[in-house]
C-alpha cells in the first residue's frame, strides 16, 4: 500500500540520519548549518506528533541515542528553546483536521521537551579540529 511504501521510505531516511549523526556532529558535516535547523524542526515534532498523527511508529527519537543527543544540543543552543512551543504544535496538528481527529483529543505524550533539557555530549564525541 502507499502507506507501507511511505513508511518504509521514512524509516530508511530515519536510519540514514541516525547513521550520519553517529559519525559527525551535524547533518552536513562539522559546522552547524541551515540544514540542521530544518532537520531539528521536523525531529522536534516526530515523537509527540508524527508517530501518533501519521502512524510513523517504526522509529522514535526517544529511543535513538544519536538523534536524541543531536536534538538536545540544538534545543539547548541560545534562543532555540524559546521557539519550540510543543503545546501549540500539538494543538495545531491534532485540532486542525476534525475529520482525522473528530474529538480534537491531544495526546499527552512523553514530555519530549523534558528529554531535550537533559545534558548532551556532542562536543566530547566530535571535538572541534
Amino acid at each position: 500500500s502507499a502507506y507501507d511504501q511511505a513508511l518504509d521510505e521514512l524509516t530508511a531516511a530515519f536510519d540514514r540520519v541516525d547513521g550520519i549523526l553517529q559519525k559527525q556532529r551535524y547533518i552536513a558535516g562539522g559546522k552547524f548549518t541551515e540544514a540542521d535547523i530544518r532537520l531539528f524542526v521536523t525531529l522536534a515534532r516526530f515523537d509527540e506528533v508524527y508517530i501518533v498523527y501519521f502512524k510513523t511508529n517504526t522509529r522514535s527519537i526517544t529511543h535513538t541515542p544519536s538523534i536524541l543527543n543531536y536534538c538536545r544540543e540544538i534545543y539547548q543552543m541560545p534562543g532555540v528553546k524559546e521557539t519550540v512551543n510543543m503545546e501549540h504544535i500539538k494543538t495545531h496538528y491534532f485540532c486542525s483536521h476534525p475529520i482525522l481527529n473528530h474529538y480534537s483529543i491531544i495526546p499527552k505524550g512523553n514530555n519530549f521537551l523534558g528529554l531535550l533539557e537533559e545534558p548532551h555530549n556532542r562536543e566530547e564525541l566530535f571535538p572541534d579540529k
